[in-house]
């Protein structure tokens, strides 16, 4: 490096961010689909049939004063994922990988990331199935598969600019 000359700001290719960013807009649809569309059914007693979606969940969770149940899955599964997206946007947008505030984030995100949503929503589905298997029947329908599929993308999207990064660095 010569004298006087500030360091290169790494950068992901264009054409890669490209593809990332049609990956992000995916799994917006994905996320957004899968918040919203039914997740489960749960059948009592052969009769009394609710589904729920991951919203609405969170909606019952605040109107029967479940706070940390509410706040845990509000914040894990709903907002962390708008979170990441809305930062991997800008980010791929920018192209921009070498500031440490980014590097800051983009490290948390990485980090920590992943122990949000799927996890969260997986668990929950299984004790509710172990919890209710005798007295209601559950049938689980495709917001589930579109949370997941969101999820997922949503970390190999996050994954593939940590590659980007740690590339730059060496």
């Amino acid at each position: 490096m010569q004298v006087g000359t500030e360091p290169q700001a790494m950068e992901i290719p264009l054409a890669a961010a490209r593809r990332l960013m049609l990956l992000l807009l995916v799994s917006s649809g994905l996320l957004i689909a899968g918040l919203w569309l039914p997740m489960l059914t749960l059948t009592k007693f052969l009769f009394i049939a609710n589904s729920f979606s991951v919203i609405s969940g969170v909606v019952e969770l605040y109107k029967r004063d479940q706070w940390f149940l509410f706040v845990a899955v509000g914040l894990f599964s709903v907002l962390l994922p708008l979170f990441k997206l809305m930062f991997l946007f800008l980010l791929l947008r920018s192209r921009q990988i070498g500031s440490a505030h980014f590097q800051r984030w983009l490290k948390w995100m990485h980090d920590f990331g992943r122990w949000a949503m799927l996890d969260v929503m997986v668990v929950a589905v299984m004790i509710v199935t172990v919890k209710l298997g005798v007295v209601a029947e559950v049938e689980i329908h495709n917001g589930l598969y579109l949370f997941g599929g969101a999820v997922l993308l949503i970390m190999y999207i996050t994954h593939q600019v940590v590659v980007y990064f740690e590339r730059g660095q060496q």
